[in-house]
């Protein structure tokens, strides 16, 4: 089991930027999977950037989720210099 996340930011491209509690940094695209149920229900822009870190994953309003295991084997290390701090960053 990876690391609790800590920290998610929902990019204009429906990218999640993904902070871990042992700091590494991921980022996981959610392009895939916004076609399926129940994830359709976040694929409008205004939705998606409602994504935050709680219980260790990535959650959105409504209980739209997306498995811990699942962000990180199917997301790409990147360098925390890559990491954008914003305002749309969410943590616990």
């Amino acid at each position: 089991m990876p690391n609790d996340l800590t920290q998610v930011e929902a990019t204009d491209d429906f990218m999640l930027v993904l902070t871990y509690a042992n700091g590494e940094h991921r980022r996981f695209d959610m392009k895939p999977l916004l076609a399926l149920k129940p994830w359709t229900r976040v694929a409008s822009p205004a939705a998606f950037k409602l994504a935050r870190a709680e219980y260790g994953t990535v959650v959105w309003p409504g209980g739209v989720d997306v498995a811990p295991e699942t962000l990180y084997l199917d997301s790409v290390p990147i360098e925390p210099t890559a990491v954008r701090t914003t305002s749309r960053a969410h943590g616990d």
